[in-house]
């Protein structure tokens, strides 16, 4: 049977390497050969490239006296092969492939039809494997328990429920572009897996709108996103002369506008990365504005005060605006508005000024670093006391001691809130008022929200003062 035609067209139309098919051929032949003259024979078949066709040969081991006939060949009985035999050759006997029979050849063509299939799902799996981290497109098959399938031409993917952007709706036949988020082997070939709902997704998308971003001359140090909802992006710059947030939002927008309508209108931020966290956070927090800013840097963690009627604005409807924040930075972020954060000032100043040295500025810090109680004093390790600005560990012990008197003298167990009566009022009036809040700030604003992240003059200053007032806090 001339095989080289066969060999050339699977060549031609799979894509498979010469040299595995032929091997595959070779491993199905010894196969046959094994299931119908034994098991426990040595064959080795090899193509011949000019005849096409393959040659079998069965080899033995020449022996004084052969043990086992399916291995072993005496001197005598080899010689009638080889002249020149001895004893320790192995010797190849020729074996007619005609001679195999029929079912022994329909069992080579399984195994050989067997070894190509696998020889395809390894092709695609290493051609896909070079796809993960990347935007793919495809079409829509069908839906799956939930699962979108999509046809990426040589192979099906999925785009499970949890990867796909909420409310989100495909129809069969559909385009769609997906980040490839895992390959896996499997006993049906590889499984794609594809996400529309990573970050890493936007970021893909960026760099294929953005060629600075793609060149990283503009680099994206961080993303957060709520898929479907906001996302935020933050950016910076390699060279001084390049704008990364301008760079991104493109001319009236159109770079950004392009990420956003694959994205089905989702907003994105898009803000300006900065090494100082104050500054940072009071970006990624935009479009609220910003009155002060109190960092802990050992907790990870800034008390954000802002103006009561940005307080709504800052959190973010259902929380998305600070929740997305906190992923962006990496800080723990604490919203508090000017009105509690005074309330709870007073409320610092005449529980803590009782402690021996402590003025309105220390109650104030005190405060700051979390400390709301005599008890949360009194139970303080030293050293976590002494994370406090003008606190040194000597004096840390002498508060301690202190509060713990005060205590047992029955004046503790008041907890610093900035909640009374009055304030309960005003929180529940407010309360009614934010669906109503960001009602309007959702209508004025625009589909990128790039008005909100390429922030005003104004913005910048108070921004600015923010940061100043924190660094004038460390400084005390």
């Amino acid at each position: 049977m001339n095989l080289k035609m066969v060999i050339d067209q699977i060549e031609k139309e799979k894509g498979f390497d010469r040299r595995t098919i032929i091997e595959s051929i070779e491993e199905a032949i010894v196969s046959a050969a094994q299931r119908k003259l034994g098991k426990n024979k040595i064959f080795e078949a090899q193509y011949n490239e000019d005849t096409g066709e393959v040659d079998l040969f069965e080899f033995k081991d020449v022996v004084d006296n052969p043990e086992d006939p399916d291995t072993q060949i005496s001197l005598e009985e080899a010689r009638k092969y080889d002249p020149e035999a001895q004893i320790g050759d192995q010797i190849g006997l020729r074996v007619e492939v005609d001679d195999l029979g029929r079912i022994a050849a329909q069992a080579a063509k399984q195994v050989l039809f067997q070894k190509l299939r696998d020889a395809e799902k390894e092709l695609i799996y290493k051609e896909f494997k070079t796809q993960k981290d990347k935007i793919v497109t495809g079409t829509v098959l069908r839906m799956e328990g939930g699962a979108y399938v999509v046809d990426l031409g040589k192979t099906e993917a999925i785009l499970p429920y949890e990867e796909q952007i909420p409310r989100e709706r495909f129809k069969q036949g559909d385009p769609i572009r997906a980040y490839v988020l895992d390959i896996q082997k499997s006993t049906r070939g590889p499984r794609i897996i594809l996400s529309r709902a990573a970050p890493q997704f936007l970021v893909k998308l960026f760099e294929s709108e953005v060629s600075e971003v793609r060149e990283r001359t503009v680099e994206i140090v961080s993303v957060a996103r709520e898929p479907g909802v906001r996302a935020k992006v933050a950016v910076r710059s390699k060279s001084d002369d390049i704008d990364p947030v301008g760079t991104c939002v493109g001319y009236r927008g159109s770079r950004v506008q392009n990420v956003v309508n694959e994205l089905r209108g989702e907003k994105i931020d898009i803000i300006e990365w900065n090494p100082d966290p104050a500054k940072f956070i009071a970006k990624a927090l935009s479009p609220a504005q910003i009155s002060e800013i109190i960092v802990d840097e050992d907790l990870k963690t800034v008390h954000v005060i802002v103006p009561d009627d940005q307080q709504s604005l800052a959190i973010g409807r259902r929380g998305v605006n600070v929740r997305l924040a906190v992923q962006l930075t990496g800080w723990n972020i604490d919203i508090i508005s000017e009105s509690k954060m005074n309330r709870m000032r007073e409320q610092a100043y005449k529980l803590f000024t009782k402690l021996p040295d402590v003025g309105r500025k220390m109650a104030e810090l005190l405060l700051a670093y979390g400390f709301r109680s005599l008890e949360d004093i009194a139970e303080a390790e030293e050293e976590s006391l002494a994370r406090v600005p003008g606190v040194n560990k000597k004096y840390a012990k002498e508060l301690i001691a202190a509060a713990k008197e005060l205590i047992e003298k029955g004046e503790g167990g008041i907890v610093i809130t900035g909640e009374d009566e009055e304030a309960e009022a005003e929180k529940k009036e407010e309360d009614e008022k934010i669906e109503k809040v960001q009602d309007e700030v959702s209508t004025s604003e625009a589909s990128t929200s790039v008005e909100t992240t390429a922030t005003s003059g104004d913005q910048q200053e108070s921004n600015e003062d923010a940061s100043n007032e924190t660094e004038e806090q460390e400084e005390h």
